[in-house]
């Protein structure tokens, strides 16, 4: 018996020894790639990848508003999401269809306009700004919306609005026709020094949105559904992990989840009825993943589409804010050579991060927005490998 004990103690021993070892051939796949790529890891991709703890802080920035309920709008000349923000920053997420079916489908103008609510001329700068031609091809105007939002450092002119004026946010959209089932994708963040109100219209072509804005009586019930609409507090978190060691093994940090990472809440509309944003789109986290290495081992960065399952998540694809050790900044839309990446044993390479012998301590730093269109969680998967 007692035999029968030290052998089932060494096993166990073994077991527990080698379940941190990564397999060679998933360490020969992560080699082979390069960052941005799709690489196969074979019987290895699994939800039940032990998680990693990490703190998250909401950070300093602007109100937040999203327009996304209803995300298809099927009345013809509709206001789909007003809100009133005070003077100051100010972020705005739209994310509407032309969705108009009777009485048939029309070609339809999609537009914010904004209202100075104020006593005093209101001057508007925009600070960031990303709008692509409206599409059907949702995955890519979300990786391209992302990227063109990271990369923006607007330089231009300040606009002036009088006390009571209305104007055309997003003087590009302005002029695009939307066709049915297109998506208008616009990603703002712009200053004010008025009180103003902000509100998505959708209209024929031949009219401006000013003009219908002034035309709509009433704004389109909200249903609660998809990722919501409405004014949230905060925008911005501050993430910050347990450092976790190579000598570990496997493990995995789950953001935008709703569970482990809540949606943010917020209010609609002027009686302030609760509103969430789930999936918390157009929220920006400034991640930290601290590690070492104890064993001398590099940690390669992946993530995958976890949610293939279900009919609406056959496809993910995500831009990524990324710096390197001194601090340089490199924007990357993932997969790099195709559109999206479908589920295991497909995952995408973020990067493999080489140790720093005169650091105990190592960081990962990128900034991880949820990408539209995609279905949610994302999981950052940090695998040790030896190079």
């Amino acid at each position: 018996m007692k035999k029968i004990l030290i052998s089932i103690l060494a096993l166990t021993v073994l077991v527990s020894s080698s379940s941190a070892q990564t397999p060679k051939h998933i360490v020969q796949a992560l080699k082979k790639g390069k960052p941005g790529q799709i690489v196969l890891l074979k019987n290895f991709l699994t939800e039940d990848l032990k998680k990693v703890n990490y703190a998250k802080n909401v950070a300093p920035g602007p109100q937040f508003i999203i327009s996304d309920d209803p995300e298809y709008i099927r009345i013809p000349e509709a206001i789909v999401m007003q809100e009133n923000v005070l003077a100051g920053a100010v972020r705005l997420y739209v994310y509407n269809v032309n969705g108009v079916l009777e009485p048939q489908k029309m070609p339809r103008k999609i537009n914010t306009v904004l209202k100075n609510l104020g006593k005093e001329d209101l001057h508007l700068r925009m600070m960031k700004y990303s709008s692509q031609k409206p599409s059907t091809n949702y995955f890519q105007i979300g990786k391209q919306g992302l990227e063109d939002f990271f990369r923006s450092d607007v330089v231009g002119e300040v606009r002036i609005v009088k006390p009571g004026e209305v104007v055309p946010l997003d003087p590009r959209l302005e002029n695009q026709v939307v066709l049915y089932d297109e998506l208008v994708h616009g990603f703002y963040e712009f200053v004010i020094d008025q009180p103003a109100q902000l509100s998505v219209v959708q209209t024929s072509p031949e009219k401006s949105t000013v003009q219908a804005f002034a035309d709509i009586d009433t704004i389109i019930p909200f249903s609660h559904v998809n990722a919501g609409r409405g004014i949230f507090p905060f925008s911005n978190y501050k993430v910050v992990t347990d450092t976790v060691d190579t000598k570990n093994g496997v493990s995995q940090i789950i953001m935008a989840d709703g569970k482990d990472d809540p949606w943010i809440t917020g209010t609609i509309g002027a009686d302030q009825q609760p509103a969430k944003n789930a999936g918390n789109y157009g929220v920006l986290y400034d991640t930290n993943i601290k590690w070492k290495s104890t064993d001398g081992k590099a940690m390669a960065l992946v993530t995958w589409n976890s949610r293939s399952d279900n009919q609406w998540c056959g496809g993910m694809g995500l831009t990524m804010e990324l710096f390197d050790a001194k601090g340089n900044k490199a924007v990357r839309q993932m997969p790099s050579e195709r559109l999206v990446t479908k589920s295991a044993p497909e995952a995408i390479l973020i990067g493999i991060y080489k140790p720093d012998p005169n650091r105990e301590i190592q960081e990962i730093r990128l900034t991880y927005s949820p990408p539209g269109a995609s279905c949610l969680p994302t999981p950052l998967i940090l695998i040790p490998i030896d190079l």
